[in-house]
């Protein structure tokens, strides 16, 4: 899994094992519009909607990369860790 957190957006993206993309998702995609997007709770919003779907496919423990210097770097981490989903590594 993979955060990128900019001043502007945040993009979150959940890859398998060979980092083929399952689900991804980012502020602007969320609804958010202009300065709102680089928000934490945009960001909070973006890691909630590409974590649902891979939760219902069964998906159990993560690896989570992060990167940028964005607001929503805590605030996508808080979201993963909220969803149920074991963090095993944190980069």
């Amino acid at each position: 899994m993979e955060c990128q957190a900019s001043f502007n957006n945040t993009i979150v993206t959940v890859t398998d094992v060979r980092g083929r993309v399952i689900s991804w998702s980012s502020a602007g995609t969320c609804g958010f519009n202009g300065t709102r997007r680089g928000t934490p709770f945009a960001a909070q919003t973006a890691a909630g909607n590409a974590i649902r779907t891979v939760v219902d496919q069964g998906m159990q423990r993560t690896e989570v990369m992060i990167k940028g210097p964005g607001l929503g770097r805590d605030a996508a981490l808080r979201a993963i860790r909220r969803s149920g989903i074991l963090l095993s590594f944190i980069l």
